[in-house]
């Protein structure tokens, strides 16, 4: 197991080190006794990845601020970061079975890079990946907008994927993705 994070380190050890690659983050506590089973066979199953993804252990007897922050009520509890935000996550001890396909998905490209490629080769809204590509999602944003409100259910539906993609991506907090959440939903309904 990794390093384990407190409170001063924590974004150090996992959000910066996320946008080098997926950080795993295991909270736990010692008067949880799964959390110590669960822990080895986690542990395990990120060294199989290759050095691909990072595990950082919490406890949050130790650090209360971190539970808080992330509104853990129960432990054992994964939380996975890529590019400086959480991405997934899980409560409880879940079987190998289960661990493995959930760090291979942290491994792949997100949703929204997958459908930005498959825009890509099919040379499908070229406005909207360079917009993309240069990282100003608000253009891409508004380009989406205007296609969905020219458009059938089919391109409306494209639309609404990639968006809700892409707010995911950003974060669901983000201003954008709070702004344009709000007006892609008063388009479609």
């Amino acid at each position: 197991m990794a390093p384990r994070a407190g409170d001063t380190a924590f974004d150090r050890a996992v959000v910066e080190r996320s946008f080098e690659r997926p950080v795993v983050v295991l909270f736990t506590s010692g008067c949880v006794p799964q959390c110590r089973m669960f822990e080895a066979a986690l542990a395990e199953e990120v060294a199989s990845a290759d050095s691909a993804v990072e595990l950082v252990g919490v406890d949050v007897d130790r650090s209360p601020e971190l539970a808080e922050r992330f509104r853990l009520r129960m432990v054992p509890a994964v939380r996975a970061f890529r590019d400086g935000r959480a991405v997934a996550g899980f409560v409880g001890a879940r079987p190998r079975a289960a661990v493995r396909p959930f760090l291979e998905s942290l491994l792949g490209p997100g949703k929204a890079e997958a459908i930005v490629e498959q825009l890509r080769a099919e040379r499908e809204w070229p406005e909207v990946v360079a917009a993309l590509d240069e990282g100003d999602h608000e253009r891409a944003f508004e380009l989406l907008l205007e296609r969905a409100a020219r458009g059938d259910a089919a391109r409306r539906e494209r639309v609404r994927e990639l968006m809700v993609a892409l707010f995911a991506q950003l974060g669901n907090e983000h201003p954008l993705s709070e702004r344009y959440r709000r007006r892609l939903a008063s388009l479609l309904y």
